[in-house]
């Protein structure tokens, strides 16, 4: 099944942005500007920081007694559309929302 970056984005809102901690903390590592790339692991997405602007938000099937993991789906976004996003989801549940560094 093909799902476009809209979807991907949905269903990461969805799942991540589920209480004001984790809107938080997911907020805190995308806006860092001393975090220059990484990963975020979250419930069930994985958010990595390729630079300062740019981000792949992807599912992560992990299947410990096969020894292996699948990603079903992705997108790239950049940092801005994506705080975008993150700020419209935490007003929408109603949680303090966080300023930009």
């Amino acid at each position: 099944m093909l799902i476009n970056s809209q979807e991907v984005i949905k269903r990461f809102l969805e799942d991540e942005i589920s209480s004001q901690e984790r809107y938080e903390a997911i907020f805190d590592f995308i806006d860092s500007v001393h975090i220059r790339n990484g990963e975020f692991e979250g419930n069930y997405f994985i958010i990595k920081k390729m630079d300062v602007t740019n981000f792949i938000i992807y599912a992560e099937n992990i299947y410990p007694d096969e020894n292996h993991r699948e990603i079903p789906f992705s997108t790239s976004i950049y940092k801005e559309n994506l705080l975008k996003e993150i700020n419209e989801r935490a007003r929408d549940k109603k949680y303090i929302l966080k300023s930009r560094n």
